[in-house]
């Protein structure tokens, strides 16, 4: 009997036909393990898709709503099916890091009307909603479309569309688009701060929104999010100066991190950055993101938040893309092998062997990863997920990837079972193996005879 996990490789198999994906689709008890594989796969057959489209249980359904593969035609048909559906097509896909494909046009209409508000509003929320369908919106009755438009929209806005949702007879709408214009509208920023209150949202009116001489006293004074206060680059400058030796550690970083202070003022102040402290990246820092001057200033600072901030900005010249690479600051290090093209690639291997933060894993992902070489490097090494490197190499042998798969660590033998070099008869073999058995069922070059017979041997009905 093969063991559950290696048939849950199998629905992620690339390579896998039409056939076997729906002899694992009928195999639904209640548990999604299989239809949740299915849904994540990069693509869907026709048949596949149209059996989840039409199956009994609702959670099938809509998982085929959830899957970035499906076309987005189809998904829009299942607003043809049960009406509980529509709340899942609305959700959609919420691949990482990329916008789904949008539904097409009537889908959205139909959804917007929906009778459930719910749907409404999870529709409008949608990242993968086109901008020519959000637009309209800043002038429909429905106030919970109107605020959608400000905040997603904003910027396609015409001039007396913005002005009238400014002024608009709903207190929600209006602090949306508040909210969109307090960087630079004083006015509308102390309105906020009116209007919020005690509200989370106050803490980014607080650091993002132009404050005037008289409400920037008030609300030092206030004292809440004085941190994030500081942080506004409008917030005059000889206050900041006077919170330089306040107690909270936070507001001496802030007022260490204003922008105009030369290097020895911010020496002056006692501020300190640990290397697992999550800093937010500065926002005077960000807006000058295509900025060379501002960013080599920033790059070249002994302030760690500073150098922080310019690793992540794509407009960084060239020229500090070495210094920060060997910057002391593992933040500026993983930050910068994170967001910039010309992150080196030995920077990054470093970071994957040595880091210790949960992210590293994620570098071999970027495109400037090194491979060529590696299996010279570390076959033999060690540490298991260094000899996982070798595997990256496009001239490891197939004999090199047949020696992996036997090794004692199961995290290189599954990413020898993942590998299409891997000669086919020890393919099968690790299919038994209950570690790695579902990487080697994921294989794209698992013969397709071998994919049904391990279903049969798993007892999976056939067609």
């Amino acid at each position: 009997m093969a063991a559950h996990h290696a048939l849950d490789g199998l629905a992620s198999n690339p390579a896998a036909p039409a056939d076997v994906l729906l002899r694992l689709l009928a195999l639904y008890d209640g548990d999604d393990w299989i239809a949740r594989r299915l849904s994540w796969r990069a693509s869907l057959p026709d048949s596949v898709a149209e059996a989840m489209l039409h199956h009994p249980e609702r959670r099938v359904r809509g998982l085929l709503a959830e899957s970035a593969a499906a076309a987005p035609e189809l998904r829009a048909r299942l607003l043809d099916g049960p009406a509980s559906d529509a709340l899942a097509v609305a959700v959609g896909p919420e691949p990482y890091r990329a916008v789904a494909p949008p539904l097409p046009d009537q889908a959205y209409e139909r959804l917007l009307n929906h009778e459930r508000e719910v749907v409404r509003y999870e529709t409008v929320g949608s990242a993968s909603v086109p901008a020519h369908v959000l637009v309209p919106l800043a002038g429909h009755e429905d106030p919970l479309f109107r605020r959608a438009a400000c905040r997603r929209v904003w910027g396609e806005l015409t001039d007396d569309v913005r002005t009238a949702l400014l002024d608009d007879v709903d207190p929600a709408v209006r602090t949306a688009a508040c909210l969109q214009v307090m960087h630079e509208d004083e006015e509308r920023t102390a309105e906020l701060v009116e209007t919020l209150a005690e509200g989370w949202q106050l803490g980014e009116v607080a650091e993002r929104g132009r404050l005037g001489r008289s409400l920037a006293e008030r609300l030092l004074v206030e004292g809440a999010w004085l941190a994030r206060l500081v942080r506004n680059p409008t917030f005059p400058s000889d206050l900041a100066a006077g919170l330089a030796g306040h107690e909270d550690p936070a507001v001496r970083l802030a007022v260490s991190a204003r922008p105009g202070l030369s290097e020895e003022e911010r020496a002056a102040i006692d501020w300190e950055v640990g290397p697992e402290d999550r800093l937010d990246t500065l926002w005077w820092v960000w807006d000058a993101r295509e900025d060379p001057d501002v960013l080599r200033r920033c790059a070249r600072s002994a302030h760690t938040w500073l150098r922080r901030s310019a690793a992540v900005c794509p407009g960084l010249p060239e020229d500090c893309v070495e210094p920060l690479a060997g910057d002391a600051d593992f933040g500026v290090r993983l930050l910068l092998a994170e967001r910039h093209p010309l992150a080196p690639p030995e920077l990054l291997l470093d970071l994957y062997l040595n880091g210790t933060h949960r992210a590293v894993g994620s570098l071999v992902s970027r495109p400037q990863f090194p491979a060529a070489g590696l299996a010279a490097r570390f076959a033999d090494a060690p540490d298991p997920e260094a000899r996982v490197l070798a595997l990256r190499d496009p001239g490891a042998t197939s004999a090199l990837v047949e020696r992996l798969s036997r090794d004692p660590a199961a995290r290189v033998r599954e990413a020898a079972a993942l590998d299409r070099r891997l000669p086919v008869a020890r393919l099968v073999e690790l299919l038994e193996d209950p570690h790695v058995g579902a990487a080697a069922a994921c294989n794209p070059e698992l013969p397709v005879t071998e994919m049904r017979a391990l279903l049969d041997r798993a007892g999976v009905p056939g067609p």
